[in-house]
């Protein structure tokens, strides 16, 4: 009702009943405040937990520091082991850029020629690619450990990233296969007719366009990467060359007592740049999903 026919009548506006879909919408709400803040809760605990002493650890169970002190982060940023903490920042930037760059590249060729390219056993060797989904990492372990050490590569970032450029990762090739089979083949054989080779369509056409599969690749790749655990403990033995989730076991291996503190405010820290990572990505992903549609 008007401001006019309020004066007029002299009666107030009814008020607008909430529907059933209504409520309907403040319960989802409600519930997915609630799972969000289930699943935020443990970061925000692993950031106040930042600022207690290792005397709190144990003791005080909350979420707010009884005594909030900035030493954890002093005692980080001055390293560990005689390595200053940059230095394993910049080990796990080294080898996830390269396990990004390496696994896009070798896992994009590879998609292709199971995609694109028709020939004798095609069918065999992508069934075995998927096979080897199925084979526990931990059975190949041993011969790659072998086969490196009698090269020499042992205690080098070689065993680490030379495998992602030999499209190992049988997950982002099979992901990359699925995409470009979703891709109308009639641009190939325009490009074709044109006179385009496989390394001209492939560059100019297949990769473009599926940038949301290589987006998803980079992701994953970036992530397991920065988190990869046991790798480095089996190849690398110099502290100089640790990443940081080799780093994070210093805190608590090298005394008898534990530095928790350090040991939270370091496992923190590590989860920055893997945060913003997905965050400047994840745009980049959406948009290619939601513009999947659009062919013509």
């Amino acid at each position: 009702m008007t401001a006019t026919a309020l004066v007029t009548t002299g009666k107030p506006a009814p008020r607008k009943k909430i529907t059933r879909r209504g409520w309907q919408t403040v319960i989802w709400f409600i519930a997915l405040l609630l799972i969000a803040a289930v699943v935020i809760y443990p970061l925000v605990w692993l950031f106040a937990s930042t600022f207690k002493p290792n005397s709190e650890f144990g003791q005080n169970q909350g979420l707010i520091p009884i005594d909030p002190t900035l030493e954890n982060y002093a005692t980080v940023s001055e390293g560990i082991g005689g390595v200053p903490m940059w230095r394993f920042f910049l080990n796990s930037t080294i080898l996830s850029v390269a396990a990004v760059v390496g696994t896009l590249f070798s896992s994009s060729l590879a998609a292709y020629a199971f995609a694109r390219i028709k020939f004798k056993g095609v069918a065999i060797l992508f069934a075995a690619m998927i096979g080897t989904l199925l084979l526990p990492v931990h059975v190949v372990i041993i011969p790659q450990y072998i086969w490196f050490n009698q090269l020499g590569l042992v205690d080098t970032f070689v065993p680490l990233i030379l495998p992602k450029f030999l499209a190992t990762e049988a997950f982002f090739v099979f992901l990359m296969v699925q995409f470009i089979r979703g891709l109308p083949k009639d641009m190939d054989e325009a490009a074709r007719i044109d006179g385009a080779g496989h390394g001209r369509i492939f560059f100019s056409i297949i990769l473009p366009l599926i940038k949301p599969s290589m987006v998803t690749g980079a992701i994953f790749a970036f992530i397991w990467q920065w988190n990869d655990f046991l790798g480095p403990l089996l190849y690398l033995n110099s502290p100089e060359k640790y990443p940081l989730p080799i780093a994070l076991r210093l805190y608590n291996d090298q005394t008898s007592t534990s530095d928790y503190g350090a040991t939270v405010t370091a496992s923190f820290i590590a989860l920055i740049p893997i945060l913003l990572f997905f965050i400047v990505f994840q745009r980049f992903l959406v948009n290619g999903v939601a513009t999947q549609g659009l062919k013509g």
